[in-house]
């Protein structure tokens, strides 16, 4: 079984080296239902990343223009398809999230339990967890998600998933551009496939400055919840329409 673990990097200098050395480290010491690469995708970092994961001999890709997090993440999709990859994994350049829970995340889809396994912080409730407003946003949209497709997830905002082939091959085609994480539940989830949650530990991130703070909180939650309420309805008319 081949494993991707696809990193987004956005000028993560502080960050990015110690992320991909501890990922290294992680998948040297714990047991795997696979072989595991990894790639770097700089969106057109303003720092020095690129020339870090360069002097470093990193896998790593360029976007040729600013992307964002959707686009970003969706050419590690593409990339995973295109290379025959069994799990792509989403992982953070940022630090937040612990490569020695790769094998808990990786392991229900690999058993074929789940098409997509997100890793949580909120079912043991253990490590970092993020900020009151950004916890009132998170729980706000897990209500919403189940009100609108059904989904059970607790920490719907989690970078820190991995996917299946065949809905690797989904999101290669289809994936948000915008925050997308929420809403790449709910298209799961409406297309048929199975998400659940494995328990997982976050830090803060090592190094640099979140672009979310306390007002973005706010105009995220709103902007996140009215991108779903019309998925929904988008979804519910095209289907409609088919039949």
């Amino acid at each position: 079984m081949k494993i991707l673990v696809i990193i987004p990097c956005y000028n993560e200098e502080e960050n990015i080296e110690r992320v991909v050395h501890r990922l290294k480290r992680s998948v040297r010491t714990h047991e795997l239902p696979g072989t595991v690469d990894y790639l770097v995708i700089n969106d057109c970092s303003t720092d020095s990343s690129a020339r870090i994961c360069e002097e470093n001999g990193f896998s790593y890709l360029s976007n040729p223009v600013n992307l964002g997090i959707g686009g970003t993440v969706q050419a590690g999709y593409l990339y995973a398809v295109r290379h025959g990859y069994d799990i792509a994994v989403q992982m953070d350049g940022d630090g937040q999230h612990n490569p020695d829970y790769l094998a808990d995340v990786v392991g229900p889809v690999a058993r074929g339990e789940l098409d997509m396994c997100i890793g949580s912080r909120f079912i043991k409730k253990e490590g970092f967890q993020t900020s009151f407003m950004r916890r009132l946003g998170i729980n706000i949209i897990s209500v919403l998600l189940r009100i609108l497709c059904g989904a059970h997830v607790r920490d719907t905002t989690s970078g820190f998933r991995a996917s299946n082939r065949q809905l690797t091959e989904y999101f290669a085609q289809h994936y948000a551009q915008d925050y997308p994480e929420p809403e790449a539940i709910i298209s799961a989830v409406l297309e048929g496939f199975r998400v659940g949650e494995a328990p997982v530990v976050m830090a803060e991130r090592m190094g640099g400055i979140s672009s979310i703070n306390a007002f973005k909180s706010v105009y995220y939650m709103i902007k996140v919840s009215l991108s779903l309420v019309v998925f929904r309805l988008t979804n519910s008319r095209q289907k409609g329409a088919a039949k």
